[in-house]
């Protein structure tokens, strides 16, 4: 397997923030209908030659990856398709197969027959790569080039395939075009639209969606064991069906961050000017540029909320900041504006240089100016 850097000495692009790799996670929560999808097209000898597994970012498409990567790499590839009636039974579930020997391979990033495709280290910079490159999707070419003993199957894990240049995607084309015999393509994606069509064409799709809370709760357990479960349910709430965006949250004190929205928002209109300061002088940290993206993930998410409650009443609130703030459908709108607009002005604005401190400064006192306008038609 060409790989550069692991776990253990370098950045892995397809980890996420305070989780094992998922090539360490053996068990997928929430996906049994994708999984099931594999398994009948499998059984029935209608194995795809490449697989295009899409969905949110953090919901557990790459483990499911890694898991069917697993499973092809130690099944033999007689089982699949039964054309005689003695053959034996087509597996009922992705567990690896009687094949154990490739397993620890697996782990260790050294099994000759998987090919991961990733953004790599960059070791002029110390800094992950921001594409996946035409020369590393080029490096296929010596990758299929060398035999295998055993004539067993191939396997080729792009995580993710959003992140390809326009040349290595279409590097990657020429190879789903003309598939290698034996050889299986898993594609993670998370925005599938921004893909060629002509290589979106060539894959079959397994659709992965949010998780529910007791999934995200259970995967929780599973990730952050140490955490005691009032902390684990309190990550679940902020995030949105995604394991994922709940180990971000815990890692950059999302938690304390959600509270410190929902306390500006509640003191609106007329926020705690000091405390708004104080926030954006925090915010504003060379350090913090984590923490800037998910303040604006979260006050995005609040801001949603008030659109919601303003237009459609679901959130059930007769009291309370988002009563008093969206209270009727003209406000939602408002409000739902304001998610389109005020966090991305500050995006903008952080990708030409311009000071944080005073661009979160100024959207939270916009955001208390519409909450006055707001507020004022109850």
């Amino acid at each position: 397997m060409r790989v550069i850097g692991t776990a253990e000495d370098l950045p892995e692009a397809d980890r996420a923030d305070g989780a094992p790799h998922p090539r360490f996670t053996p068990k997928v929560i929430g996906h049994e209908r994708a999984e099931a999808a594999f398994l009948e097209a499998y059984a029935t000898g209608r194995l795809h030659h490449a697989w295009l597994i899409t969905g949110p970012p953090g919901i557990g498409k790459a483990t499911l990856a890694w898991r069917i990567a697993r499973f092809l790499l130690t099944t033999p590839a007689s089982v699949g398709g039964r054309l005689f009636g003695d053959a034996p039974e087509p597996p009922s579930t992705l567990d690896p197969g009687p094949e154990r020997s490739p397993l620890s391979r697996i782990e260790a990033l050294s099994e000759p027959a998987l090919y991961l495709l990733r953004r790599s280290y960059d070791p002029k910079t110390s800094k992950l790569r921001g594409v996946i490159t035409v020369d590393e999707v080029r490096g296929l070419k010596n990758f299929f080039a060398l035999s295998r003993p055993d004539g067993g199957r191939r396997v080729v894990l792009i995580d993710s395939a959003d992140d390809m240049n326009v040349n290595a995607a279409n590097a990657l084309l020429k190879q789903l075009e003309e598939p290698p015999k034996d050889t299986v393509f898993l594609l993670v994606s998370h925005m599938p639209a921004g893909l060629l069509p002509t290589i979106r064409s060539r894959c079959r799709v397994l659709p992965c969606t949010r998780l529910g809370p007791d999934q995200v709760a259970e995967a929780l357990s599973l990730l952050l064991p140490d955490e005691p479960p009032e902390a684990r349910t309190a990550l679940a709430q902020l995030s949105d069906g995604s394991p994922g965006a709940a180990l971000r949250v815990h890692a950059h004190d999302g938690v304390a961050l959600g509270a410190e929205i929902d306390a500006l928002l509640g003191s609106m209109p007329g926020a705690d000017r000091m405390r708004a300061v104080a926030l954006a002088t925090k915010l504003a940290g060379r350090d913090a540029d984590e923490e800037r993206q998910l303040f604006l993930d979260l006050l995005e998410r609040a801001l949603a909320g008030l659109a919601r409650q303003g237009v459609l009443g679901t959130d059930g609130a007769d009291s309370g900041p988002q009563a008093r703030l969206a209270p009727d459908a003209a406000a939602g709108r408002v409000w739902a504006a304001a998610h389109q607009g005020e966090p991305a002005r500050v995006r903008r604005g952080l990708a030409v240089n311009l000071d944080p401190q005073t661009l979160i400064l100024d959207m939270v006192l916009r955001i208390d100016k519409l909450a006055g306008e707001c507020a004022a038609r109850r």
